[in-house]
């Protein structure tokens, strides 16, 4: 997830400090629990749709009870891409400190009937780094700018992200003035939440950028004024770009037909 910069504030001896300077922030964000985070988009296959009404009733039911199983493990969102993406059908997000219960989770979801009518696509697995997401409801702690509660917004936009070899060349000063710069564009945007997850040894990319947003255009206006920084030079892939629609799971397999 992102992270961002505050001002050294050194108070007087005997003043109230009303904020943590530089190096308490960044060792507090070391101190934070790591996440997992996966995305796996899910596609209907043809079969689906020549079921009976209470077969399908019957398949969803069950696939729908798999899932709830793993909510006390797992962070779990579910999206429609139904009508915006030919490769996906529905998104499942799911955050855990461990990827046990994620692997159970999609072993209980395979056993299920329904299995044999949908199939993952595309799955997108990353880590926190620098903050950690935490439940709407989590008593122990507010949401801030390094504890971050997902799934709150309408819309949300998921991508892959692969560097070249030539940025990681490049003086980490010079790397820095340049996410500098898409900070200062991403803060004119405050409609829109980002989430950089970190995919280095885990998976094809190198990170997982996420957009939760309640208006599209302001998406697409960051995401064309993105295009054009010094830093967008250095991207080898940021495709498959998925449009996603924020719908409980009763609703993604509803639309399945």
């Amino acid at each position: 997830m992102s992270s961002e910069h505050e001002q050294n504030n050194s108070p007087a001896r005997g003043s109230l400090r009303l904020a943590p300077n530089v190096e308490e922030l960044e060792e507090h964000k070391r101190k934070l629990p790591r996440q997992f985070v996966n995305f796996t988009f899910y596609r209907a296959r043809h079969a689906w749709r020549l079921l009976s009404e209470n077969d399908k009733r019957d398949c969803k039911s069950a696939f729908i009870s798999a899932v709830d199983d793993f909510r006390p493990a797992l962070m779990i969102h579910s999206y429609s891409t139904v009508g915006l993406r030919t490769s996906a059908d529905f998104l499942i997000w799911r955050i855990g400190t461990d990827l046990d219960p994620m692997q159970e989770m999609t072993g209980r979801l395979n056993q299920t009937e329904m299995a044999k009518y949908v199939e993952p696509t595309h799955s997108l697995l990353s880590m926190t780094k620098r903050s950690m997401y935490i439940e709407k409801e989590c008593e122990a702690q507010a949401e801030d700018r390094t504890h971050i509660v997902p799934g709150q917004s309408e819309y949300l936009f998921v991508c892959p992200l692969l560097r070249t070899r030539e940025w990681y060349t490049r003086p980490q000063e010079q790397r820095h003035e340049m996410m500098e710069e898409n900070l200062r564009i991403g803060s004119k945007y405050r409609s829109v939440k980002l989430h950089t997850t970190y995919s280095f040894g885990l998976d094809d990319q190198e990170f997982v950028v996420a957009f939760e947003t309640n208006k599209p255009a302001d998406f697409l206006d960051l995401f064309q004024e993105l295009r054009e920084t010094k830093a967008s030079c250095f991207t080898l892939r940021d495709t498959p770009m998925f449009t996603c629609r924020k719908r409980n799971l009763a609703e993604c397999l509803d639309a399945l037909g």
